[in-house]
């Protein structure tokens, strides 16, 4: 039988986005919603010099922002990075500008460039698939492997309305690497133009093409795990809801980072994290605005996960960071989970911001994020 990968890299592979596709990030935001154009990172067979063992230290220009107290330097590093590449406040721009905004994965772009940082090998293969029209997803399989790999499927962030494919690129090549298995990275059709529940509906045919097709890309259609950034965690645990009540086949586990769990943004964090970088209060309502159809899809139990019926979900890892308005979503629901009787492990991150999960090669609590994650998946899976 075959098992995952040993690879235990720190450095990862989670910067590989940033270096080989994301200097044209700004003007291919909305590619990955087409049904033809693939990643210039699906092609891609040269390996790019090795690595260090370790994140290269980086410290940041200037002071924390009053909004920060707290915050590790490498983390305030790229925050100002984002700040000194010059975008707009998402809350006033309409989707298609929000689109073309500068990511946080451009401003690890820069400060990798900064310091002269190189990039690591690149040890996935990726190809592109049609689950339906509008809908692709990047299946990314671990160089070399043979035989049957269990699968993961990966929902990407966004608040349902911006980023795509290559934006977290990063996340899915730190957890291939760290797993070996399979991944499928699934580009859900965004809002406005298709509101709730689009989303949840593409990802969740994307969970069940997945299981009927796993065999065509050496995929174990019995070994299948979920994992989601921010709106893409919620899409993650939906469709385990999903799963459990139309009797498929539930996933092994699901990996939630920072979800957004709740329509409430009044929680501590949203409270305390109001002003933070590079998510605030002003973009979540950005983001409900321009998902939901009324205020009143907030409590659907799809959106308002703290408040749904959790019994019979599969066994849960939450990350979350607590300089993120998000926070209190992902604690509260690891409690409603742990009250409804769902093995759950939960890890807040000190120090960090929303979207630092992706940025293993600069911040060492992305590292520490993803080999747990990674972890809780392989323990999943391997049984």
């Amino acid at each position: 039988m075959n098992t995952f990968s040993s690879s235990t890299c720190k450095w990862g592979l989670s910067v590989l986005a940033a270096g080989l596709t994301l200097a044209s990030c700004n003007t291919a935001q909305t590619t990955d919603s087409a049904t033809t154009s693939s990643s210039p990172m699906d092609s891609t067979t040269t390996a790019a010099p090795a690595a260090p063992a370790g994140p290269t230290p980086v410290r940041p220009a200037g002071p924390a922002p009053a909004w920060a107290t707290g915050i590790k330097p490498e983390m305030q590093t790229v925050i100002e990075a984002l700040a000194s590449l010059g975008g707009k406040p998402i809350e006033t721009l309409s989707a298609q500008e929000a689109r073309q905004q500068p990511t946080p994965a451009d401003a690890v772009m820069k400060v990798m460039q900064a310091n002269n940082m190189p990039m690591p090998p690149v040890t996935a293969d990726t190809m592109s698939r049609m689950v339906m029209p509008g809908v692709k997803v990047r299946i990314y399989t671990p160089k070399g492997a043979t035989g049957t790999l269990p699968v993961v499927v990966y929902y990407h962030g966004g608040g349902w309305v911006i980023a795509n494919l290559d934006t977290y690129d990063a996340s899915v090549r730190g957890l291939v690497e760290k797993t070996g298995a399979i991944f499928v990275s699934v580009a859900y059709r965004q809002a406005p133009e298709l509101k709730f529940p689009t989303a949840h509906n593409d990802s969740f045919a994307a969970y069940q093409w997945v299981l009927r097709n796993a065999a065509s890309f050496k995929g174990d259609p019995q070994k299948v795990a979920v994992v989601g950034e921010s709106a893409g965690g919620n899409l993650a645990a939906s469709v385990s809801m999903m799963a459990r009540d139309k009797k498929v086949t539930l996933p092994k586990h699901q990996v939630l980072v920072y979800p957004i769990a709740g329509y409430d943004m009044n929680t501590p964090s949203y409270q305390k994290n109001a002003q933070a970088k590079p998510l605030n209060k002003p973009m979540m309502a950005w983001f409900f605005d321009k998902y939901l159809r009324t205020p009143a899809d907030g409590k659907n139990p799809m959106i308002s996960l703290v408040n749904a019926n959790l019994k019979g979900m599969p066994p849960t890892t939450i990350i979350t960071a607590s300089l993120d308005p998000l926070m209190s979503d992902g604690e509260m629901l690891a409690s409603k989970l742990k009250a409804a009787g769902v093995a759950t492990k939960y890890q807040n991150f000190e120090g960090v911001t929303h979207e630092f999960f992706g940025m293993a090669p600069l911040v060492p609590q992305a590292t520490e994020a993803q080999s747990l994650a990674a972890g809780e998946l392989k323990n999943a899976l391997m049984k």
